[in-house]
């Protein structure tokens, strides 16, 4: 009797223990793992650069959050900010990439940096994905004496938290994004209008496939994968079959102007800025539906100095970054589906893209 008293402890104990690992202690989230993180690209010249947070509960905002907890500037013009895992990762065409804790912001290690050298590592990097607990970064090489880059490359790096490039990969003429998908990288290259396979592991660029338009970046929406492009007067989203990576579908969708920036919103439809470009800047956000193919409203909503989109799956309402001019600070606008403004959020110098932490 004794025995089997002992035996229904120890049982109760072990389910209790199991049932505490299962359930795992929840750590306090981390002050930038909650809200609206701002990208903010930074004016060329002076390579200011930063991230902006947004709280959604309090209204309350933080300039330069790079800067504030590392107590140094980034010091860069920020193309892209890409979540991996508990990392983010700043990319810098002015020739570097920033590994931050997404938790806290603070900086763990980075690639480059050493533009002013006479062999830099990156250039001018434009994207990158951890694949293998490897870095890919997608990266235009040098301009020519015609202003073009045909050294284009993936710099390739042997660890998540960055150190030295191990091997540069030659690629098509200016990659702009990854999709990573099977054991395949696609790589959307802008100049060279073409979509690069890199199997993973091996390292180099197998095949090119050609699009039409300039290509901007892969999507995923309903199940379908898109590389989405653009010429003056187009908008195309080239469906990709996903086990041999040809183009199965294309809807192409006309309307001026049309910009490289665009997001997703629900249903099938997108939002994409168009712009008259120089001098007069007269810029609008478009409505337009993937599914059917058409304008649903080419002028949603207008202004100037229109540089970046991002659209809030929780609230529904659409985030417009301008950059006035890059002359000061910018300002994020939200607008509702409509295109009433909402409200307005203080931004850095040149607000380029939104990150939703819901």
């Amino acid at each position: 009797m004794k025995n089997l008293r002992l035996l229904g402890y120890l049982l109760a104990l072990s389910l209790f223990i199991y049932s505490c690992e299962g359930s795992g202690e929840e750590r306090p989230l981390g002050e930038y793992e909650k809200g609206l993180l701002i990208i903010n690209e930074g004016n060329f010249s002076s390579r200011d650069g930063d991230i902006s947070h947004y709280n959604f509960n309090t209204g309350e905002v933080q300039q330069n959050i790079f800067e504030k907890v590392n107590n140094r500037p980034f010091a860069g013009v920020i193309q892209n900010l890409v979540e991996d895992g508990d990392y983010f990762y700043i990319v810098s065409n002015t020739g570097k990439v920033e590994i931050v804790n997404k938790v806290n912001f603070q900086s763990l290690g980075s690639v480059g940096g050493n533009i002013d050298d006479e062999d830099p590592e990156l250039i001018q990097p434009r994207s990158a994905i951890v694949v293998d607990n490897k870095i890919y970064i997608a990266d235009y090489g040098p301009f020519n004496a015609s202003f073009a880059n045909p050294d284009s490359f993936i710099a390739i790096v042997n660890s998540p938290l960055g150190g030295e490039v191990a091997k540069k990969a030659k690629t098509s003429s200016r990659p702009e994004s990854f999709h990573q998908i099977n054991n395949d990288l696609l790589i959307a290259c802008s100049a060279a209008r073409t979509i690069d396979v890199m199997r993973i592991g091996v390292d180099t660029v197998g095949r090119s496939i050609e699009v039409t338009g300039t290509p901007v970046r892969f999507l995923e929406d309903g199940g379908k994968l898109y590389l989405f492009t653009r010429n003056s007067s187009t908008v195309f989203f080239h469906e990709i079959n996903k086990s041999n990576y040809s183009i199965s579908n294309t809807t192409e969708i006309n309307i001026s102007r049309p910009t490289s920036k665009l997001t997703l919103g629900e249903n099938g439809e997108a939002y994409v800025i168009t712009s008259t470009g120089w001098p007069d800047y007269n810029d609008a956000v478009a409505k337009i539906s993937i599914t059917s193919g058409q304008v649903i409203d080419a002028s949603l909503y207008e202004g100037n100095g229109f540089y970046g989109l991002g659209f809030d799956y929780f609230d529904k309402n659409i985030y417009v970054a301008e950059n006035n001019g890059f002359q000061g600070s910018g300002t994020a606008v939200v607008i509702n589906q409509s295109g009433t403004k909402v409200k307005t959020i203080p931004t850095g110098v040149g607000p380029s893209g939104f990150i939703f932490k819901r």
